[in-house]
């Protein structure tokens, strides 16, 4: 059996309980050793085989899964934050399907959760943005065109932009292009949630400059939009006294409360 598992977006103790559980059970790791947090290796059992990921081609990897099933190993495949983000996790299990492995996904916790955190930041907020734009630049890895950076800062919905720090100038702009100002909030997140994390705010009109003089080019996340201010929203209608809900009445008014006396 093989389990595709979410590490989390780098610090140990935000992996999952049942993705820490998978770990400890687990006969071989395959874990992609240039984003995982290494310390959390230190949860396998003795015995088990570990298996760095990060210099091996899919089809090697496809062989460490083979010979495990073969041997009746427990296998992790060790991603980071959540898998079904950039994970590649998709040529995986169709190779897997091919070769009758059975598998299972445990999700993780995603870095623009983490950046999210470390900015002390709501992605929707009431009144400034209720929409949350997952992307990537355009490099090695094309980009449909209709998902380009452009297309979506047409929108001017709150950004999350991965895989992208080392383009920080065409980053600035293709948003600038698309219809973000210059003073539009922005956010460079360094390594969300770990040790070394580093935050810098700035405008997006500064990010290429920011990015440049911090010596910021690469495992970061980029936050882009109103929200990263996290100002001049308007108060949830969820906890609203006067909001009605399948939970909780509607609350008179002080003034209501008033004319009937």
């Amino acid at each position: 059996m093989v389990y595709i598992v979410g590490a989390g977006p780098g610090a140990e103790d935000l992996i999952t309980v049942r993705g820490l559980r998978l770990l400890q059970q687990a006969d071989l790791v395959i874990y992609a050793g240039s984003l995982v947090n290494p310390d959390l290796l230190k949860e396998t059992r003795k015995g088990c085989r570990i298996v760095n990921s990060a210099s091996m081609t899919l089809e090697e990897v496809m062989e460490e899964i083979r010979h495990g099933e073969e041997a009746g190993f427990t296998t992790v495949r060790l991603h980071t934050g959540d898998p079904c983000l950039y994970g590649a996790i998709r040529e995986q299990m169709d190779q897997m399907d091919s070769m009758e492995i059975p598998y299972e996904i445990c999700p993780g916790v995603s870095s623009f959760c983490g950046a999210a955190a470390a900015l002390e930041m709501e992605y929707t907020l009431p009144g400034i943005s209720q929409s949350v734009v997952i992307t990537r630049m355009e490099g090695r890895t094309k980009v449909p065109e209709r998902e380009s950076i452009r297309q979506f800062a047409a929108h001017k919905a709150t950004m999350a932009i991965f895989l992208s720090a080392g383009m920080l100038k065409e980053l600035e702009g293709e948003l600038l292009a698309g219809g973000y100002t210059s003073n539009t909030p922005a956010a460079i997140v360094y390594k969300a949630t770990w040790p070394e994390e580093r935050i810098l705010r700035c405008r997006l009109g500064e990010l290429y400059e920011t990015g440049s003089r911090e010596r910021i080019r690469k495992t970061a996340l980029i936050i882009v939009g109103d929200a990263v201010d996290q100002k001049g929203y308007q108060r949830s209608k969820l906890y609203h006294p006067q909001f009605e809900t399948g939970f909780r009445k509607k609350q008179e008014s002080r003034e209501m409360a008033q004319k009937a006396d």
